[in-house]
């Protein structure tokens, strides 16, 4: 019986092929070696094999094992130094292509302990004759600076990058470029660094003109890099700013979305610099065609596009004020491209154009897409709002929406005109009955709130208002908190306008919202609104029927100061995010949690001292209810300076200092037992629950709220037992 010998694995094939001394063999074996890693099979064992072959004429040959070094120089970084020798000796090859590869292969192992046998090949390659290398080496120093910034400044390759400016060949000074603000990005991100820091890409005049001379001839990322260098270039006067917008304009015809956004970011920069209105607005007018080229590339380059237009649309309104007809949405257009098309569509809305934008949202409106369809409803109150000439176009276009009874439609719309009662007052009040026959129809929390909204304000003209409200009153508890809060809101209205008809529906949502809510926010309003109609219903008038401002749609929708930052960061995550990078990603090799962790630090003191002293103020407050507070003792420290008094106590001290084992008896301790108010008496048969008097209203008849059948809640709170805990004292100040 013959014992059979045991099967070799994959790896021990391909070893054996690495090492054969037939050539094709071993080409071949290093193309398998490739492909499995390249499907995710660990091959790190065939390293010293792999090794072996680097020392060839062959370039492909070359290029695979260089591919290999590449992806495991971090998992055999002790074998990593035995490719030494041959990196050093393909930097002086007689091929640019080897020098090149080899140069660059360096650069990307990321391994210690070749870093300083880099330094010598890269001198070479810096000043190499071709210009193939020289550009390959530009970049290597950059990528060596973020392992070992050192060793960049002290062999002088920052100075050497400088003098490549002034280089013959365009891509060569892109690469130089580009390398010189990743390394002054790096640099200025470390808080150590100063001002004449050898790292940092000050760019000069003469640094400037050889930018423009060679931006018209790289490559396209070449022009990127070139393009965001002219953006952080501070021009001296108006002169040099209208020069540099007349170098770049030409860049807007490229066919590369991201080298037109990037001329954008420069011009719109530089524009700010440019005192003449005639070049400002030939400027303006040559932006509009390249931003609307870009909106036929696929659906997610279309976006980015988008977002930045937005952007640029809160800075300069006018850029694409002609062009609203090339952001109808298509039927295949992704949702959130026509999201993005819907919010320009309403900014570019004018007198001259609401006609085409109301009829192309009314069809919107009857798309399958809900999400959408309910956008484009508010897109109509939206532009009702913005345009008052196109108001009561878009009424009616939102009556026809309303009578398809298409539910979700229906609700929607209710919200719109809410706000569009907001901003004209009193000027659409015949389509309330409309609204008011599809009170069945709503289901949604925020439809429901608006309809109420709408009821209460202008209950003295719905003759059966109480009835209306009156549904939402005997379902109160079982709805949601905004709807709750709106319809207590509501009835209060309805009771100050008509008192002798209502004061049945206040009693019933005054006690329904004071014993059975079981929402704070609703509970404290209840109780407000029941103080003040008991004690002065001039002011309850003053506060409830209060004039509101009319609503308006803001201009930008980041603040001034942050949209001059974005649109000097257009084309990047920034300006498609809307905010500054900073909130998404850290600095340099800082993470964005430890920025965040940084300014919770700078903070800690600080917020101690504001516990303190909300605390402090928490031990003098009595009943929030209880509008007629007692003047403060007279030198009595309050505010910050309690703090300061209080800090000399050890239990304050240990807090401040963060040595506090138990902070909460630390708090008591400094504090002691908070001051306890007399509560007040009420009446068994006072529908306000003896916080007032039976309230005078308007022509001078008395209006008697009082009812014997309903039990009055006490609004004091009840003072603390004796027998309490210190806890339950501190937690009795709030």
């Amino acid at each position: 019986m013959s014992i059979r010998a045991p099967r070799k694995g994959e790896n021990y094939e391909l070893s054996v092929d690495l090492n054969s001394e037939y050539r094709e063999k071993r080409k071949d074996a290093i193309k398998r070696v490739i492909a499995s890693m390249t499907v995710g099979k660990d091959v790190s064992g065939l390293f010293p094999d792999v090794l072996k072959n680097m020392q060839t004429d062959d370039l492909e040959q070359k290029k695979l094992v260089y591919l290999y070094l590449m992806n495991y120089a971090k998992t055999q970084p002790e074998l990593v130094i035995l490719a030494v020798n041959t990196f050093v000796k393909d930097s002086d090859d007689p091929n640019p292509l080897v020098r090149a590869l080899a140069i660059r292969t360096m650069g990307v192992l990321r391994a210690e302990k070749i870093i300083d046998y880099l330094c010598d090949p890269l001198q070479k390659c810096l000043r190499d004759e071709n210009p193939y290398v020289r550009k390959t080496a530009a970049l290597c120093v950059a990528k060596l600076y973020d392992l070992k910034p050192e060793l960049v400044i002290d062999n002088g390759f920052v100075e050497q990058l400088h003098e490549m400016i002034a280089d013959s060949n365009p891509m060569v000074v892109a690469n130089t470029v580009a390398a010189l603000t990743d390394i002054h990005i790096a640099a200025s991100s470390q808080p150590s660094t100063s001002s004449d820091d050898p790292a940092l890409f000050l760019i000069s005049a003469s640094i400037l003109t050889k930018l423009l001379i060679a931006l018209n001839e790289c490559s396209e990322w070449g022009r990127v890099a070139i393009l965001n260098a002219l953006a952080r270039y501070v021009a001296k006067d108006d002169k040099e700013s209208e020069h540099i917008c007349e170098r770049v304009v030409p860049q807007f015809q490229h066919v590369n979305g991201s080298v037109v956004l990037a001329a954008v970011k420069v011009i719109m920069i530089h524009m700010r610099g440019v005192r003449r209105e005639d070049l400002i607005k030939q400027l303006v007018r040559k932006m509009a065609p390249p931003l609307v080229t870009l909106l036929s590339s696929p659906p997610e380059v279309q976006w980015v596009a988008l977002r930045n237009i937005n952007l640029l649309l809160q800075k300069r309104s006018d850029i694409l004020s002609n062009e609203m007809r090339v952001f109808f949405c298509k039927y295949n257009d992704p949702l959130y491209v026509k999201v993005e098309k819907l919010d320009i569509m309403v900014r570019l809305a004018g007198e001259n154009n609401v006609d085409a934008l109301l009829s192309e949202l009314k069809e919107y409106a009857s798309e399958v897409d809900v999400d959408f369809v309910r956008k484009s409803i508010k897109a109509i109150g939206q532009t009702a709002v913005k345009i008052d000439a196109a108001a009561e176009r878009c009424v009616h276009v939102l009556l026809e929406l309303i009578d398809t009874r298409v539910s979700y439609v229906v609700q929607e719309a209710v919200v719109v005109m809410k706000d569009i009662f907001r901003k004209y007052p009193s000027t659409y009040e015949g389509i309330i009955p409309t609204l008011c026959a599809n009170l069945d129809e709503l289901d949604e929390p925020e439809a429901k709130a608006s309809l109420i909204w709408i009821i209460g304000e202008y209950a003295n003209k719905i003759d059966n208002a109480d009835e209306l409200l009156g549904i939402f009153v005997d379902t109160f508890t079982e709805e949601s908190y905004p709807v709750q809060l709106q319809t207590l809101t509501a009835v209060v209205k309805l009771f100050l306008k008509k008192p002798d008809s209502s004061q049945g529906i206040v009693q019933r949502i005054l006690n329904t919202a004071t014993k059975d809510c079981d929402s704070p926010d609703v509970r404290d309003r209840a109780y407000i609104y029941w103080r003040l109609l008991s004690t002065d219903p001039g002011a309850a008038k003053a506060v409830v029927l209060a004039q509101r401002p009319p609503i308006s749609i803001p201009r930008t929708t980041v603040a001034p100061a942050l949209l001059e930052e974005l649109l000097g960061e257009v084309s990047s995550l920034a300006s498609v995010y809307h905010k500054p990078e900073e909130t998404f990603v850290g600095r340099g090799r800082v993470g964005a949690d430890s920025l965040q962790r940084k300014t919770d630090a700078s903070d800690d003191r600080f917020s101690t001292q504001k516990a303190l002293q909300t605390v402090a103020a928490g031990q003098q407050a009595e009943n929030l209810l209880d509008f007629d507070d007692a003047p403060a003792v007279e030198g009595q420290p309050s505010g910050l300076a309690a703090t300061e008094v209080l800090s000399h106590t050890p239990a304050a001290a240990n807090l401040l200092a963060g040595t506090s084992s138990n902070p909460l008896d630390d708090l008591v301790s400094i504090f002691g037992a908070p001051a306890t108010p007399a509560p007040p008496s009420a009446g068994p048969h006072d529908i306000f629950g003896g916080l007032g008097m039976n309230s005078t209203f308007s022509s001078g008849n008395a209006v008697s709220l009082g009812s014997p059948a309903v039990q009055s809640p006490s609004v004091a709170i009840a003072p603390p037992q004796q027998n309490q805990q210190p806890q339950d004292d501190l937690l009795g100040l709030f």
